[in-house]
């Protein structure tokens, strides 16, 4: 039958898809870990827990780029966002205290472009990399009509693991505890929303600057953790600090953060300017800089510095936790 009509009639280019799998396939061997039994191909990637676990307790993470996805195509730079979508799920899974294990991802586009598909992909690999976990899986869909051309969509899906006996979840903090905050590399992937409606008022003199990937935090606080008793982690995406740090707060305590104990990126000055954003704004949108936060007891506040710094991060002293009173907010910002 001649007029037979085709997938690829439909929008739908099988051939173009495996294609991109052996494309990918590649940067994703370059993240695998002994671990892994079984990666990209199959129906399912196996994975076993490593055996230096002995009472493992695996955690989950799932999450996604936003609208920093918009600057993206309009800059048509795709080359970063990978990392973006890696870090934003490892980083909430290290403030358990585990070390990531595995990352699946999902790319979901109208019409796949098999050269920007692979850029993304490869940027995933490379977060990976970053984060020593492994790519083991994922799943490109090819749905025509439900995406404008030359957009796409990312999630990402993370599993770490982590003693049970060494899980952080900030019970043990208390009022005298230090507050300290890794550098930011720029918004990461939070608030783009706001900085698109900014965009739309006055343009950087470097746009791309803005797609700056999100750090990724995972190696250099492992290491922390097994030099220094860490009582807390938060990882400061949408909501900022006053809207993260007391994610891992005891009940009447309350985080006390000094805005000056740390130089605010231009980029962040540069947002307030042009959109005339108020101090309370930014840092209930943004992360101003800090992109993690550690608590630990005074005492150990020193050794905690010099660890991370001896990894390669850039830390400040930036608060401590105080007792609350009922009514007083969980964090301030002074």
């Amino acid at each position: 039958m001649s007029n037979g009509l085709t997938y690829r009639d439909a929008g739908v280019d099988i051939d173009e898809g495996d294609a991109l799998v052996e494309q990918i396939r590649p940067f994703a061997r370059r993240t695998l870990r002994p671990e892994v039994l079984a990666g990209i191909g199959g129906f399912g990637a196996l994975c076993a827990i490593p055996r230096k676990f002995k009472r493992p307790v695996l955690v989950s993470g799932t999450d996604g780029v936003g609208t920093k996805l918009k600057l993206a195509f309009e800059l048509d730079r795709h080359d970063t966002v990978g990392i973006d979508l890696v870090a934003m799920s490892v980083n909430d899974v290290l403030v358990q205290g585990a070390e990531p294990l595995f990352f699946l991802d999902y790319f979901a586009c109208g019409k796949l472009e098999r050269g920007v598909a692979a850029q993304v992909i490869k940027g995933i690999a490379r977060g990976c990399e970053l984060a020593g976990c492994a790519l083991i899986g994922g799943e490109t869909a090819e749905m025509p009509g439900m995406y404008p051309p030359g957009e796409y969509d990312l999630a990402g899906f993370c599993v770490g693991v982590v003693e049970r006996d060494r899980i952080l979840n900030g019970k043990s903090i208390r009022a005298g505890d230090v507050v300290l905050g890794l550098a930011s590399s720029g918004p990461h992937s939070n608030g783009y929303s706001l900085i698109r409606k900014i965009l739309e008022r006055e343009r950087p003199a470097d746009p791309a600057k803005l797609l700056e990937p999100t750090r990724i935090y995972v190696k250099p606080v492992l290491t922390l953790l097994k030099k220094v008793p860490v009582k807390g982690l938060a990882h400061i995406t949408g909501g900022g600090l006053v809207g993260n740090v007391p994610r891992i707060l005891p009940k009447k305590t309350r985080a006390v953060i000094q805005q000056a104990s740390w130089p605010r990126p231009e980029v962040f000055q540069w947002l307030q300017r042009a959109g005339n954003v108020a101090d309370s704004e930014m840092h209930r949108v943004f992360n101003c800089g800090i992109g993690m936060v550690v608590v630990v007891a005074a005492a150990a506040a020193t050794r905690a510095v010099a660890a991370l710094r001896a990894a390669g991060e850039t830390v400040y002293e930036i608060g401590s936790i105080e007792k609350s009173a009922a009514g007083e907010p969980d964090c301030i910002v002074v």
